[in-house]
């Protein structure tokens, strides 16, 4: 059985926000003081369109899959908002690995996200993934490179600002486990939002199946060869 251990995907997700005048032709321009702090407190957001990996140069496999990752190389993958893959990302034994410990998002030089650097739409993952003993990550998806400017600078926003994240984490070793509500910070939960039922996850050191699948706003969450989550995009 192929062993690969991959973190974050990137992905399509666009949304318009429209601002509309009354029936009358004359919009309000009179704003509560509130209303104003509010809109000084939400950055602007810039989606950053990085080069693209030519889908069609990777090979399918029997049931028509694309294999994004050769077990061999970490070609089209980078690092976030990055031209080429921190050298913290390694391959090793068939399986792309992170080697350090700690930082998450905050990494700064040679560790931080790993991205698959095409955008989907609709798509299924599959993958497997283990972790040391209290280890935490993370699989992000439809993810977008995101910055603001800030002080005249352009910074980029960490990955989690502009998609979800399929948990990743050990249960039974790290605090996070016990953290959040009914158990929707542990393994294969969408991170903070629903739990994942069942908990089937394998203990810490041995392998784990997980499947995304995106389709038409529609998401699940598989582990170990159940669906453990579903919601849909854009809903409460």
């Amino acid at each position: 059985m192929k062993k690969t251990l991959l973190f974050s995907v990137c992905a399509a997700l666009t949304a318009s926000l429209v601002s509309c005048g009354g029936p009358g032709g004359k919009a309000k321009t009179a704003e509560t003081a509130d209303a104003k702090t509010a809109k000084k407190a939400v950055p602007e957001y810039t989606v950053v369109d990085n080069a693209q990996v030519d889908l069609a140069s990777f090979p399918q496999d029997k049931d028509g899959y694309y294999v994004i990752f050769d077990g061999k190389t970490l070609n089209g993958w980078r690092g976030y908002g990055k031209d080429k893959a921190p050298s913290r990302w390694t391959v090793e034994d068939g399986a792309i690995k992170f080697n350090g410990s700690g930082g998450g998002e905050a990494q700064t030089g040679e560790g931080g996200d790993l991205i698959f650097a095409k955008k989907f739409k609709n798509f299924e993952l599959e993958m497997e993934w283990k972790v040391s003993k209290g280890g935490n990550s993370g699989i992000f998806y439809l993810a977008q490179e995101v910055t603001t400017q800030k002080d005249g600078k352009t910074k980029y926003e960490p990955i989690y600002i502009s998609c979800p994240e399929y948990q990743v984490l050990d249960n039974t070793n790290h605090p996070d486990a016990k953290l959040g509500v009914d158990g929707n910070r542990q393994s294969a939960s969408l991170y903070d939002m629903i739990p994942a039922v069942p908990q089937n996850q394998n203990p810490f050191g041995e392998w784990n199946k997980a499947k995304i699948m995106v389709y038409k706003g529609t998401v699940v969450h598989g582990q170990n060869d159940k669906n453990v989550v579903e919601y849909h995009l854009w809903t409460p």
